[in-house]
């Protein structure tokens, strides 16, 4: 009996070490949300994003996250992502389609607050390894924007097909 004890004690972080290299998503380079204080998302709040890219022969996706409340009064939103690491330094702006005309949210919902996760960039392949920054800014003609509750990015090396 005591013998059968110590292998299940024994067996347990061995579980536990498994249940949690389960969990992980080996693909993941960055997943990163920042809060946007008071749902006001000025032009001066813009969401930094740092990661650092140590294979440059696999290709990359890029997905903007967002929340926003279901008081959000428009069915789009207009970002500027700003690239910068070894030779790279470029600004993309993007219009996100966040509801359709009937007004019905294109994202999850969780009481009043919807959740968006979009792909910017697919397929991309970073010029060299090294350290990258990434800046989300806002470029609606609102400022500050109402309603959003936070931003940020993921980045993750595009799955195997």
């Amino acid at each position: 009996m005591k013998a059968a004890r110590n292998i299940f004690w024994g067996l347990i972080p061995v579980i536990l070490l498994f249940a949690l290299a389960g969990c992980t998503d080996s693909n993941m380079i960055i997943d990163q949300n920042t809060s946007i204080e008071n749902l006001n998302w000025s032009y001066a709040n813009k969401i930094k994003n740092d990661f650092k890219i140590d294979d440059t022969s696999i290709p990359y996706n890029i997905y903007l996250n967002l929340r926003v409340t279901g008081n959000y009064r428009y069915s789009n939103i207009f970002l500027l992502l700003k690239k910068k690491g070894p030779k790279l330094n470029a600004t993309t702006r993007y219009e996100i389609k966040l509801a359709e005309a009937d007004g019905q949210w294109l994202g999850t919902g969780s009481g009043n607050l919807y959740s968006f996760q979009v792909p910017l960039i697919t397929q991309f392949k970073f010029p060299a390894k090294g350290e990258y920054h990434f800046e989300l800014e806002q470029n609606m003609r609102d400022n500050p924007l109402h309603e959003v509750s936070d931003a940020g990015l993921r980045v993750e090396k595009t799955p195997a097909q």
